[in-house]
């Protein structure tokens, strides 16, 4: 006896799968567009990609008057990856301050 799922269950099973299908690719797009020094794991480029997916689409929509996106669409699929570029530059930036006071309270400590 094969295992069946609800329509329902079914349902929420393609939403996941496309929004992690569609993170990985923004995420991908975007660790290929900003230069980053560290490497990263397929973890936090698919963690990236989902919320840069989530923020591109958001905005967009808000944009765009509230009007639902299709996210499998060339449109849906720009605006997922432009939201996890953003979302990659942000994480460079506040990265880049944090090492640079780490290093200024690391030298104040060394000079009393």
């Amino acid at each position: 006896m094969p295992l069946e799922f609800s329509q329902l269950a079914q349902h929420w099973f393609g939403v996941v799968l496309i929004w992690i299908g569609l993170g990985s690719l923004a995420g991908l797009l975007a660790r290929l567009v900003v230069p980053v020094r560290e490497p990263s794991g397929p973890l936090p480029t698919l963690a990236l990609g989902i919320a840069g997916s989530a923020v591109g689409l958001a905005a967009l929509s808000w944009s765009l008057g509230n009007r639902p996106l299709d996210p499998i669409s060339p449109l849906g699929f720009f605006a997922a990856g432009g939201g996890a570029v953003v979302l990659l530059v942000l994480y460079q930036i506040v990265h880049a301050l944090a090492a640079k006071r780490a290093d200024r309270d690391g030298r104040a400590e060394d000079n009393p």
